[in-house]
């Protein structure tokens, strides 16, 4: 393979450089780097760049990005996400969910500021501050404008059978630089209940469509 940009679809449950670790080991080449991280959670599209490919990389971190999400309500975690540890829970009244959910994914859209989650890569005087989480330090979270462009073809589950709380999941266009996460919890408070994301799937970055991907991985 001659390539030196890739587009791969990256599994659920690995981080971004095993990405690089398999696809080094993959095709014998040392030389490689990618535009923009997955969680470990989140599954779908990576442009990875190969040899002379890594200078281009700069030119795709800034590209809007679109994700299919799934938010679940009654509960908040530490990691803004469903693999980390609960903080929060509470019994939802599903009626009230049903009944407002659309117009806040819809009120959303346009410019927004909010905390980064603490488990994030973004730094505080030179330290990423997931390192001072996993410490137990408090972690004063930085606000960050993120830009929605869109929310659309949301579907809200049937009631989780344990909770009585259902899910919601949707696709979203947002710009570079925004986290999933935050808004996921940002629509709970919204809506008055603790809400985390469940689920993440990257199926676009500018023009880069999940459909034209090289391998998965």
């Amino acid at each position: 393979m001659n390539k030196t940009t890739l587009l791969i679809d990256k599994s659920t449950g690995i981080t971004s450089f095993d990405v690089i670790r398999k696809l080094r080991k993959k095709l014998g080449i040392r030389k490689m780097g990618h535009a923009g991280t997955l969680d470990p959670l989140a599954s779908g599209l990576m442009i990875i760049g190969v040899n002379e490919g890594t200078k281009k990389l700069t030119e795709y971190i800034g590209m809007s990005k679109v994700y299919r999400a799934e938010v679940q309500f009654g509960i908040r975690t530490d990691t803004g996400d469903i693999t980390g540890k609960t903080i929060e829970e509470q019994e939802c009244t599903s009626s009230d969910i049903v009944a407002n959910y659309k117009d806040v994914l819809n009120g959303l859209v346009g410019k927004v500021l909010l905390k980064v989650p603490a488990y994030s890569a973004i730094k505080q005087k030179g330290e990423a501050l997931y390192k001072k989480a996993r410490r137990g330090e408090v972690v004063n979270t930085p606000t960050r404008e993120m830009e929605i462009f869109w929310i659309e073809n949301a579907k809200l589950s049937d009631q989780n059978s344990t909770d009585n709380c259902p899910s919601v999941a949707f696709d979203i266009k947002v710009s570079s630089g925004s986290y999933i996460r935050s808004i996921a919890e940002e629509i709970g408070n919204r809506l008055g209940i603790p809400a985390t994301l469940s689920s993440l799937r990257r199926t676009s970055i500018g023009e880069f469509q999940i459909s034209d991907v090289d391998m998965v991985i």
